[in-house]
């Protein structure tokens, strides 16, 4: 099937939540010689199960492959090799099921840090996720997702070092690294600048383009510029996230002054400040709510905001990685939400109304109960670590 002729892809990172058991990769510690293979392993599943449940494209974990690049555990620097028959199987039979696969390295890989130590160790880890991807026999819609990274007090110079940092991965690196737009620090102006002078692809990142957007550019616009930068017959990814509107929920220790006044039957609270509950007079810990940081991903994906934003990009290829924090479960809830308020939207998905009754049936279980990823995403700005 050409990419011309198929419907868009709705894809999530990493976690499964629809289906109770399964893991994306084995988390053991190094004294129990976790291994690549044994990732593969616990993977396979995991391709049954979106292949069961319709979903073609998918996120995997940046640490499938544990400790291969540890500069201090030799032992596992060659597990991608050794696990070359696995990787081909697993390619095999993810493309027999049509799901695209990426990764995204963490934010502490840099190709433009200071320390050319750092940049040296995010090019090795680079170079161990592309060659996974190579071993899987994968097209090159199988990408690896990457940041400028930090300013560390320079942005002009920190966007020409990643330039210099590119310029120094391998090949096979280059052919699989993408780049993506941020909400806090180097913006889809400062991807574009970037492409210009490398070639790079670029990511379009929905959210982060609310976010961080001080040259004002047009949406639509932008969006066509980031796509262009993908080779013909190579369909684009996006990313899409709504931002969270809660509010933040942070513990902080009660002071003993607090818990005084407490004990005395007057507890105080600072100006302005909103607790969840009262102090009570043996509490050691409060909760402090806070209004929403924007970079925050929800646990579902808008289906309003998303609708018009397919419409704003009408007539344009690309696959959707979602990044709502309820991972699989946020995809699974948008389906029917689009075939119920967006059905022109939802066909471009190849979601129609022959489908109606399995939606619906997933979109029960879900109001049955469900539960969101805790911890934050990579693409999260507030929780990344390079400044």
């Amino acid at each position: 099937m050409t990419a011309a002729a198929r419907p868009l892809r709705l894809g999530f990172p990493v976690k499964v939540m629809g289906q109770p058991g399964l893991k994306s990769q084995d988390t053991r510690r190094w004294q129990k010689n976790p291994h690549l293979k044994c990732s593969l392993e616990l993977l396979d599943p995991v391709l049954d199960y979106l292949k069961s449940k319709k979903l073609d494209m998918y996120r995997l974990s940046s640490d499938i492959a544990p400790y291969a690049t540890h500069p201090d555990m030799p032992q596992f620097h060659n597990m991608v090799a050794e696990s070359d028959a696995e990787l081909r199987a697993f390619g095999a039979k993810a493309r027999a099921y049509d799901i695209r696969l990426s990764f995204h390295p963490s934010q502490y890989v840099l190709l433009n840090a200071p320390d050319p130590e750092l940049t040296r160790k995010s090019i090795w880890d680079l170079a161990s996720q592309a060659e996974m991807l190579d071993r899987m026999e994968l097209n090159d819609e199988a990408v690896m997702i990457t940041h400028v990274g930090g300013v560390y007090g320079d942005h002009e110079a920190s966007r020409a070092r990643w330039i210099a940092g590119w310029e120094q991965c391998p090949e096979h690196v280059r052919r699989r690294l993408v780049l993506e737009n941020d909400d806090i620090r180097f913006s889809a102006a400062d991807a574009l600048w970037i492409h210009e002078r490398t070639g790079v692809r670029l990511i379009f990142d929905y959210q982060h383009f609310w976010c961080l957007n001080p040259e004002w550019l047009d949406m639509r616009n932008t969006l066509e510029r980031f796509l262009a930068t993908w080779p013909a017959g190579v369909r684009p990814k996006i990313h899409f996230s709504s931002p969270r509107t809660e509010l933040r929920e942070i513990k902080q220790k009660i002071s003993a002054t607090e818990r005084a006044a407490a004990k005395a039957g007057s507890p105080k609270r600072k100006s302005g400040e909103l607790l969840k509950a009262p102090v009570k007079a043996t509490a050691r810990v409060k909760t402090v709510l806070r209004p929403p940081v924007w970079t925050g991903h929800a646990d579902f994906t808008n289906p309003f905001e998303f609708a018009t934003f397919i419409r704003i990009a009408e007539g344009l290829e690309f696959d959707v990685m979602l990044e709502g924090k309820s991972k699989d479960l946020s995809l699974l809830r948008l389906r029917p939400d689009l075939l119920r308020f967006a059905p022109d939207v939802a066909a471009r998905f190849g979601i129609t109304e022959q489908d109606a009754s399995e939606l619906a049936a997933d979109e029960a279980r879900l109001d049955r109960g469900v539960d969101a990823e805790g911890e934050p995403d990579v693409d999260e700005g507030y929780a990344q670590a390079a400044e």
